[in-house]
């Protein structure tokens, strides 16, 4: 059955947002949904039609993202739900393929997403692009390592976090482009990371921040709630829950994760990090970071050969790969792939290809996390030429490692 598709307008938010918080499960205070509904772009939401209900939903952030090399623009897929009255009609599929298809129309050759569980998205050739470790660190085992950078001219300051939202912002704006991932945040997402109600703080208190300056001038922040509590025995059992940590050099990094890590009533620290994260190399033993390992972003590349021309590689490729894309047909075929660490280019071909592989493989390598030789030896993608995996692997490497840090 053929649902009707098409974005929605702004009275028809209610019904819109109906369908997202029935398929989550959420009941959103109303202060948060006003919130959700400032960031939204309703040109680019798309809403199936079961007659006058809406079935099914899906909408876009137009982010500006980094990506080895520099940043492009990528569409940020959000909000995808399904009523649960009309599951497996093949609504999700419609609406994936139609948003790709405006996707495309718009010039976006890449699209990402967070996905609320890891089965659905590959069979829309999305692969996993990033991942995440949420540790739990006990304070009183965060020894660091003899080496840790440290600079005395360097100084912590407690402040209110909506007091210094220039100085944060303008900080961020500095490093968001050093790690594939990340994205530049508008207002609205700065209204999401710096919001303060009850409902936010779901019993860990205020939105707390530090600084580390020097001379005045920032050089890192941190923001975290503390949970207070008490053991039995009367002692502090508080839980300092990590919201982000930025820094622009590695001794204001070591110091915030220092500050973090000694305040005072905390035995445990709580943080999603990026597998690299300095905090990884800092600890003198690694095994109190109490990993566990988890997916971040999917991405989907929607025009084979623009993304792949879009991005810096870590090493010379000459290769042709022949792509399989039953969701975006205009992918499938041949491409010649030929890039240095100064240029790239991707162009269609007939020659014989050096592998083959689906789209969702390609997905899943563009941000340089490097899966594609664990897919060769999984047995998802076929070597034609001997080497060619090795060789486009390493190409497509990058450090540091993707992470896009908030999920939108």
């Amino acid at each position: 059955m053929t649902y009707p598709i098409r974005p929605i307008s702004e009275d028809e938010w209610p019904q819109f947002s109906g369908v997202l918080a029935e398929a989550f499960n959420w009941t959103p205070p109303p202060a948060q949904a006003e919130r959700w509904k400032a960031n939204t772009e309703f040109d680019r939401t798309l809403a199936a039609f079961d007659g006058d209900l809406i079935a099914g939903v899906t909408g876009v952030h137009s982010l500006s993202m980094a990506v080895p090399g520099g940043t492009l623009p990528v569409a940020g897929v959000t909000a995808v739900s399904v009523l649960p009255s009309h599951r497996r009609r093949g609504i999700l599929s419609q609406l994936m393929r139609r948003q790709l298809a405006d996707i495309r129309e718009r010039g976006e050759a890449v699209a990402a997403l967070y996905a609320s569980e890891a089965v659905i998205y590959g069979r829309f050739g999305y692969g996993r692009a990033s991942d995440n470790l949420a540790i739990g660190i006990p304070t009183h085992r965060s020894a660091f390592v003899a080496t840790a950078p440290s600079d005395p001219s360097l100084r912590i300051r407690v402040v209110t976090p909506a007091d210094v939202r220039p100085v944060l912002e303008e900080l961020f704006a500095s490093v968001v482009a050093e790690r594939p991932g990340r994205y530049a945040r508008n207002e609205h997402f700065w209204n999401h990371m710096l919001a303060d109600e009850e409902f936010d703080q779901n019993g860990a208190g205020r939105l707390r921040a530090i600084l580390v300056e020097d001379a005045g001038k920032a050089r890192g922040y941190a923001l975290f709630r503390v949970k207070g509590s008490w053991a039995d025995n009367g002692g502090p059992d508080g839980e300092l829950q990590l919201r982000e940590l930025h820094a622009a050099d590695p001794a204001a990094h070591a110091l915030l994760w220092r500050s973090v890590l000694d305040r005072d009533l905390v035995t445990k620290v709580t943080a999603d990090v990026p597998v690299d994260d300095p905090i990884t190399q800092l600890l003198a033993d690694v095994r109190q970071l109490n990993a566990r390992w988890g997916d971040e972003l999917w991405v989907r590349l929607v025009s084979v050969d623009a993304a792949l021309a879009a991005r810096a590689y870590a090493a010379p490729v000459d290769v042709v790969i022949e792509v399989a894309d039953d969701v975006c047909p205009w992918n499938a075929g041949r491409w010649r792939l030929t890039a240095d660490t100064g240029s790239a280019s991707c162009k269609p071909t007939d020659e014989a290809p050096d592998l083959s592989l689906p789209v969702a493989a390609l997905g899943g390598a563009y941000l340089g996390a490097g899966s594609l030789a664990a897919q060769h030896a999984a047995g998802l993608l076929t070597e034609h030429s001997a080497g060619a995996v090795r060789a486009l692997a390493t190409a497509l490497s990058w450090s540091p490692a993707p992470w896009a840090g908030l999920v939108f």
